[in-house]
């Protein structure tokens, strides 16, 4: 099973990328009080309609479900797509995930894509921490 780090002083994961299964990171930050019960079922569903698309090339969780924080309000998550990616082609409840104000409505989560071609090239600095593979 995964080590995870003691959390900083503020209650966050140290800066870093924290690569880890979906089973650890639940098990890690999806247990405890009954918000991180629910919102880890929130984030495992999403993963699983993304990952049903076959075109995630990384899935990371930030936020403040993976903190210390015992109630988090909802999970947040970022997903790099493949090229190939087009999410006017996804039907049914996973069209959801990638339509950011109906991921907030209907899915409790914060959900941000891009894809791998919109990342490249984009000048400036940034941290990208792998919470999910």
């Amino acid at each position: 099973m995964k080590q995870w780090p003691e959390f900083d002083h503020d209650g966050g994961l140290p800066v870093g990328n924290h690569q880890a299964t979906l089973a650890e990171v639940l098990t890690h930050f999806g247990t405890g009080t009954v918000e991180r019960r629910l919102v880890g079922q929130r984030l495992e569903r999403i993963y699983k309609l993304a990952i049903g698309t076959g075109q995630v090339a990384r899935f990371v969780v930030f936020g403040s479900f993976v903190t210390a924080k015992p109630d988090p309000g909802d999970v947040d998550i970022f997903m790099l797509m493949e090229d190939s990616f087009d999410a006017n082609q996804v039907r049914g409840e996973a069209a959801l995930i990638f339509d950011h104000l109906a991921g907030q409505n209907v899915e409790g989560a914060s959900v941000f894509w891009i894809r791998r071609l919109a990342g490249r090239g984009a000048g400036g600095t940034g941290a990208l921490a792998n919470q999910t593979r």
